[in-house]
């Protein structure tokens, strides 16, 4: 970054210290993840430069021969990876996940009709219809929960959506640890005439691996965003049934975008490349057995999870009676460990968390694997048991992550 070191050594030196202190910390944090070298120089490349409003063939700026060819291949591979038909189209110009749910909304309802929703406090999103997000502000909504096991009750959700009668059945997750059942969802809201649009964010990898219920036979819009799972930019693309897509293009632009980020497209495009060679199924085969692992390990060292354990990427802890969960993420933050604080269910406030959330992708990333989550789950109880310090921690962390560097040289 000789460049940017020319034009202000200053913020050379934080990204310097930023590469740095991502090298040298584990992170759990199971919406984050490390892209390859192929992706990053794909989101620094010159598409930076272009303006490109509208759609391929379609836009409101000349000069995009090329940029059109870029993102028409982009379109190709996201429908590629999850082996889709002309029955589906896509949208690869939203920014990022909460926009994207937004223009699924604003795309197929009025102001006032009704979404039903997972809970936040339960695993759901704030894009999913908080009452702190926008999307509380214009429409309707009905959330349901989990079950005193941590489970989807799904006859629930039908009395819900039957009683409630939504325009739209959200499924998917940010902080739910079982498989989603894709398919009961969409027969609900075929039962009463919803749109049941599945948000896949965190586990579209899982599904183009094969190894989590896929939601296309059963869904009318699947939104994920290209980052967590997928390992790509942090971003976001809205695959829809065809018959609905040109509202949802509307939608996107001239709706609520301007000129799309063509490099992060690029970069989109990359990402799912990658997704389409057979080592990356072997990675997301890694995620879930490193989450089990670790899951398993803390359930042997006393902690309590919430549902008992994982299918996926990610694990729930509960911590209530052994340390506050400001705390806790404070404590293995300064051990070298990034875990964030999370609501779980019967929480009475989101700014007060008795849960703290841990992910998988990043360190498999890295090339940890079983043996690592073990010793990863002996740092994790130390600290969240007073048992060691985050002074004693932290060098070994540091040590361990030496062992895997994120970028070869």
């Amino acid at each position: 970054m000789k460049n940017l070191n020319n034009i202000s050594q200053d913020l050379y030196n934080l990204v310097k210290s930023e590469e740095k202190r991502q090298q040298e910390m584990i992170s759990l944090i199971a919406s984050e993840n490390y892209v390859s070298k192929a992706v990053l120089e794909a989101a620094g490349s010159v598409l930076t430069n272009k303006y490109s409003e509208g759609y391929p063939g379609r836009r409101y700026y000349p000069g995009n021969f090329y940029i059109d060819k870029i993102e028409e291949v982009c379109k190709a591979k996201a429908k590629e990876i999850f082996g889709l038909g002309d029955d589906w189209q896509v949208n690869v110009q939203p920014y990022s996940g909460a926009p994207a749910n937004l223009e699924v909304y604003f795309a197929l309802l009025e102001p006032g009709e009704k979404i039903l929703s997972l809970k936040l406090s339960h695993g759901g999103h704030l894009s999913h219809g908080h009452k702190v997000n926008a999307s509380s502000h214009f429409y309707q909504i009905v959330h349901y929960g989990v079950n005193s096991e941590g489970l989807i009750d799904y006859d629930e959700v039908e009395k819900l959506a039957i009683a409630e009668k939504p325009k739209i059945i959200i499924s998917g997750a940010t902080a739910y640890s079982r498989e989603i059942d894709f398919k009961r969802f969409g027969e609900i809201a075929k039962k009463v005439g919803a749109y049941h649009l599945a948000d896949i964010s965190h586990i579209a990898g899982l599904i183009v691996a094969g190894l989590h219920q896929s939601p296309f036979s059963c869904a009318d819009i699947v939104m994920t965003t290209t980052h967590k799972t997928l390992r790509g930019p942090r971003s976001a693309v809205i695959y829809s049934k065809s018959e609905i897509a040109e509202k949802i293009d509307k939608t996107v632009f001239p709706g609520f975008q301007g000129g799309p980020h063509e490099h992060i497209i690029l970069a989109k495009a990359i990402a799912f490349e990658e997704a389409l060679k057979p080592e990356f199924k072997e990675y997301q085969k890694q995620i879930i057995k490193n989450a089990k692992v670790l899951a398993d390990e803390l359930i042997v060292k006393g902690f309590k999870l919430v549902s008992g354990g994982t299918d996926n990427h990610l694990i729930l802890m509960d911590l209530r009676g052994v340390i506050d969960a400001s705390e806790a993420e404070k404590l293995l933050e300064e051990s070298n460990i990034l875990a964030n604080r999370n609501t779980i269910p019967d929480d009475p406030s989101p700014f007060k968390p008795s849960g703290l959330r841990l992910g998988t992708p990043a360190t498999t990333t890295r090339g940890m694997k079983e043996s690592e989550m073990k010793i990863i789950a002996q740092f994790i109880t130390k600290i969240l048991k007073k048992e060691g310090t985050p002074l004693e921690i932290k060098p070994q962390v540091i040590d361990l992550c030496k062992k895997f560097p994120i970028y070869e040289n």
